[in-house]
């Protein structure tokens, strides 16, 4: 799985302390919900705002829930 993540992603991840690996599992095995835009998936503690492009993941941002 490809990805490509966004400055705000990135930053967020960093500030959240969340890896790429947790990334990669919200989108494979988490709940997935539509989007005006791509999909928001949730798994465990993590969302994760996405957008598949051709062969590539475009992660938009990182949230921990509540």
């Amino acid at each position: 799985m490809e990805i490509l993540v966004t400055e705000h992603a990135k930053q967020q991840m960093i500030i959240r302390g969340v890896s790429v690996e947790q990334v990669k599992l919200a989108i494979q095995k988490g709940s997935r919900i539509k989007q005006t835009d791509g999909y928001l998936s949730s798994y465990t503690y993590l969302m994760v705002a996405w957008k598949r492009l051709g062969e590539y993941y475009k992660i938009k941002t990182v949230m921990v829930k509540d």
